[in-house]
Protein backbone atom coordinates (compact mmCIF):
# COMPACT_ATOMS: atom_id res chain seq x y z
CA UNK A 1 0.00 0.00 0.00
CA UNK A 2 1.03 3.58 -0.57
CA UNK A 3 -0.52 6.91 0.24
CA UNK A 4 -2.92 8.56 -2.19
CA UNK A 5 -1.00 11.40 -3.86
CA UNK A 6 -3.56 14.13 -3.09
CA UNK A 7 -6.31 12.71 -0.83
CA UNK A 8 -6.40 10.99 2.58
CA UNK A 9 -6.08 7.21 2.54
CA UNK A 10 -4.09 4.40 0.91
CA UNK A 11 -3.89 3.07 -2.65
CA UNK A 12 -4.92 -0.60 -2.52
CA UNK A 13 -5.15 -3.30 -5.22
CA UNK A 14 -6.28 -6.33 -3.20
CA UNK A 15 -9.69 -5.71 -1.63
CA UNK A 16 -10.97 -8.09 1.07
CA UNK A 17 -12.54 -8.03 4.51
CA UNK A 18 -10.17 -8.89 7.35
CA UNK A 19 -10.97 -10.79 10.55
CA UNK A 20 -10.69 -8.76 13.74
CA UNK A 21 -12.00 -9.02 17.29
CA UNK A 22 -12.32 -6.45 20.04
CA UNK A 23 -12.66 -7.72 23.62
CA UNK A 24 -16.19 -8.01 24.97
CA UNK A 25 -16.40 -6.74 28.54
CA UNK A 26 -19.97 -7.99 29.00
CA UNK A 27 -22.84 -9.42 26.99
CA UNK A 28 -26.53 -9.49 27.98
CA UNK A 29 -29.13 -11.41 25.98
CA UNK A 30 -32.23 -9.21 25.94
CA UNK A 31 -34.34 -11.23 23.49
CA UNK A 32 -34.37 -14.79 22.19
CA UNK A 33 -36.56 -16.64 19.69
CA UNK A 34 -36.39 -19.65 17.41
CA UNK A 35 -34.76 -17.69 14.62
CA UNK A 36 -32.84 -14.82 16.22
CA UNK A 37 -31.32 -13.50 19.44
CA UNK A 38 -30.58 -9.93 20.47
CA UNK A 39 -27.56 -9.19 22.67
CA UNK A 40 -26.28 -5.97 24.18
CA UNK A 41 -22.49 -6.21 24.14
CA UNK A 42 -20.02 -3.85 25.76
CA UNK A 43 -16.90 -3.87 23.58
CA UNK A 44 -13.46 -2.45 24.35
CA UNK A 45 -11.68 -0.48 21.61
CA UNK A 46 -7.87 -0.47 21.12
CA UNK A 47 -7.61 2.66 23.30
CA UNK A 48 -9.34 0.84 26.18
CA UNK A 49 -12.64 2.73 25.95
CA UNK A 50 -15.92 0.81 26.31
CA UNK A 51 -18.89 1.08 23.94
CA UNK A 52 -22.35 -0.49 24.17
CA UNK A 53 -23.61 -2.18 20.99
CA UNK A 54 -26.91 -3.96 20.31
CA UNK A 55 -26.34 -7.00 18.09
CA UNK A 56 -29.06 -8.98 16.31
CA UNK A 57 -27.89 -12.58 15.84
CA UNK A 58 -30.09 -14.49 13.37
CA UNK A 59 -29.50 -18.05 12.22
CA UNK A 60 -28.46 -16.88 8.77
CA UNK A 61 -30.38 -16.39 5.55
CA UNK A 62 -30.62 -17.47 1.93
CA UNK A 63 -32.04 -15.96 -1.24
CA UNK A 64 -32.81 -17.25 -4.73
CA UNK A 65 -32.28 -15.48 -8.04
CA UNK A 66 -34.50 -17.68 -10.22
CA UNK A 67 -34.63 -17.15 -13.99
CA UNK A 68 -36.96 -18.83 -16.46
CA UNK A 69 -36.08 -19.89 -20.01
CA UNK A 70 -36.95 -16.42 -21.34
CA UNK A 71 -34.66 -14.61 -18.87
CA UNK A 72 -37.51 -13.43 -16.68
CA UNK A 73 -36.65 -13.04 -13.01
CA UNK A 74 -38.96 -14.39 -10.33
CA UNK A 75 -39.84 -11.73 -7.77
CA UNK A 76 -42.11 -11.90 -4.75
CA UNK A 77 -44.00 -8.97 -3.28
CA UNK A 78 -44.97 -8.95 0.38
CA UNK A 79 -45.79 -6.60 3.23
CA UNK A 80 -42.88 -5.63 5.48
CA UNK A 81 -44.02 -4.08 8.75
CA UNK A 82 -40.73 -2.35 9.77
CA UNK A 83 -40.77 -0.19 6.63
CA UNK A 84 -44.57 -0.04 6.16
CA UNK A 85 -44.44 -1.10 2.53
CA UNK A 86 -45.00 -3.98 0.15
CA UNK A 87 -41.48 -4.72 -1.03
CA UNK A 88 -40.34 -6.38 -4.23
CA UNK A 89 -37.88 -9.09 -3.23
CA UNK A 90 -36.31 -12.39 -4.21
CA UNK A 91 -37.67 -15.57 -2.65
CA UNK A 92 -35.67 -15.71 0.57
CA UNK A 93 -35.74 -16.83 4.17
CA UNK A 94 -33.82 -17.91 7.23
CA UNK A 95 -31.85 -21.03 8.07
CA UNK A 96 -34.48 -22.20 10.53
CA UNK A 97 -34.37 -25.98 9.94
CA UNK A 98 -31.69 -27.71 12.01
CA UNK A 99 -29.00 -29.37 9.90
CA UNK A 100 -30.26 -27.89 6.64
CA UNK A 101 -27.59 -26.79 4.16
CA UNK A 102 -27.93 -23.32 2.62
CA UNK A 103 -28.81 -24.61 -0.86
CA UNK A 104 -31.43 -26.92 0.63
CA UNK A 105 -32.90 -23.96 2.51
CA UNK A 106 -32.92 -21.90 -0.68
CA UNK A 107 -34.79 -24.67 -2.52
CA UNK A 108 -37.29 -24.90 0.35
CA UNK A 109 -37.92 -21.15 0.30
CA UNK A 110 -38.37 -21.15 -3.48
CA UNK A 111 -41.01 -23.85 -3.20
CA UNK A 112 -42.73 -22.31 -0.15
CA UNK A 113 -42.89 -18.74 -1.42
CA UNK A 114 -43.32 -19.23 -5.17
CA UNK A 115 -44.47 -22.84 -5.77
CA UNK A 116 -41.40 -23.36 -7.97
CA UNK A 117 -38.59 -25.94 -8.01
CA UNK A 118 -35.26 -25.67 -9.84
CA UNK A 119 -33.11 -28.32 -11.51
CA UNK A 120 -29.92 -26.25 -11.63
CA UNK A 121 -28.29 -24.36 -8.77
CA UNK A 122 -25.12 -22.27 -8.46
CA UNK A 123 -23.78 -19.94 -5.75
CA UNK A 124 -24.12 -16.30 -6.81
CA UNK A 125 -23.06 -14.02 -3.96
CA UNK A 126 -22.61 -14.02 -0.19
CA UNK A 127 -23.18 -10.87 1.81
CA UNK A 128 -23.45 -9.47 5.32
CA UNK A 129 -26.91 -7.95 5.54
CA UNK A 130 -26.15 -4.94 7.76
CA UNK A 131 -22.97 -5.45 9.75
CA UNK A 132 -23.44 -2.33 11.87
CA UNK A 133 -26.02 -4.11 14.00
CA UNK A 134 -26.47 -7.72 12.89
CA UNK A 135 -24.26 -10.75 12.33
CA UNK A 136 -26.61 -12.08 9.63
CA UNK A 137 -24.90 -13.58 6.59
CA UNK A 138 -27.01 -14.22 3.49
CA UNK A 139 -26.06 -16.68 0.76
CA UNK A 140 -27.78 -16.13 -2.58
CA UNK A 141 -28.06 -18.80 -5.24
CA UNK A 142 -28.82 -18.65 -8.96
CA UNK A 143 -31.55 -21.13 -9.92
CA UNK A 144 -32.69 -22.25 -13.38
CA UNK A 145 -34.40 -25.19 -15.02
CA UNK A 146 -37.60 -24.17 -13.28
CA UNK A 147 -40.87 -26.05 -12.97
CA UNK A 148 -44.04 -25.71 -10.91
CA UNK A 149 -44.70 -27.53 -7.65
CA UNK A 150 -47.77 -29.77 -8.12
CA UNK A 151 -50.85 -28.04 -6.73
CA UNK A 152 -51.53 -30.73 -4.11
CA UNK A 153 -47.98 -30.32 -2.72
CA UNK A 154 -47.94 -26.54 -2.35
CA UNK A 155 -47.39 -24.79 0.97
CA UNK A 156 -50.24 -22.88 2.58
CA UNK A 157 -48.81 -19.41 3.10
CA UNK A 158 -49.73 -17.47 6.25
CA UNK A 159 -49.35 -14.05 7.88
CA UNK A 160 -47.48 -11.64 5.58
CA UNK A 161 -46.87 -14.45 3.10
CA UNK A 162 -50.60 -15.12 2.69
CA UNK A 163 -50.92 -12.05 0.47
CA UNK A 164 -47.63 -12.60 -1.33
CA UNK A 165 -47.58 -11.98 -5.09
CA UNK A 166 -45.29 -13.69 -7.58
CA UNK A 167 -44.05 -11.62 -10.53
CA UNK A 168 -42.00 -12.59 -13.60
CA UNK A 169 -40.07 -9.59 -14.93
CA UNK A 170 -37.46 -9.37 -17.73
CA UNK A 171 -34.08 -9.35 -16.04
CA UNK A 172 -32.87 -6.12 -17.64
CA UNK A 173 -36.01 -4.32 -16.45
CA UNK A 174 -35.21 -5.40 -12.90
CA UNK A 175 -31.67 -4.03 -13.30
CA UNK A 176 -33.19 -0.70 -14.36
CA UNK A 177 -35.56 -0.75 -11.37
CA UNK A 178 -32.63 -1.32 -9.01
CA UNK A 179 -30.59 1.50 -10.51
CA UNK A 180 -33.42 4.05 -10.55
CA UNK A 181 -34.43 3.27 -6.95
CA UNK A 182 -37.84 1.78 -7.75
CA UNK A 183 -36.92 -1.31 -5.71
CA UNK A 184 -34.75 -1.17 -2.61
CA UNK A 185 -34.53 -4.55 -0.90
CA UNK A 186 -30.81 -4.94 -0.24
CA UNK A 187 -30.61 -8.69 -0.86
CA UNK A 188 -32.37 -8.40 -4.19
CA UNK A 189 -30.39 -5.36 -5.31
CA UNK A 190 -27.07 -7.02 -4.50
CA UNK A 191 -28.03 -10.26 -6.25
CA UNK A 192 -29.34 -8.54 -9.38
CA UNK A 193 -26.23 -6.37 -9.73
CA UNK A 194 -23.97 -9.38 -9.11
CA UNK A 195 -25.74 -11.32 -11.86
CA UNK A 196 -25.46 -8.33 -14.21
CA UNK A 197 -21.73 -8.04 -13.46
CA UNK A 198 -21.18 -11.76 -14.10
CA UNK A 199 -22.89 -11.41 -17.47
CA UNK A 200 -20.69 -8.49 -18.48
CA UNK A 201 -17.52 -10.41 -17.59
CA UNK A 202 -18.34 -13.47 -19.71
Amino acid sequence: MSAHPTLPGELVDDVADRPATWPVASSDRVYSSAYLDVDVDVIVDPQGDEHSRAVVRPNGAVGVLALDEDDRLLLVVQYRHPVAARLVELPAGTLDVEGEEPQEAAARELAEEADVVAAEWAPLISLLSSAGYTSEACQIFRASGLSAVPEDERTERRAEEAGMEQWWVPFEKVVDAVLDGSVRDATMCAAVLAEAAHRRSR
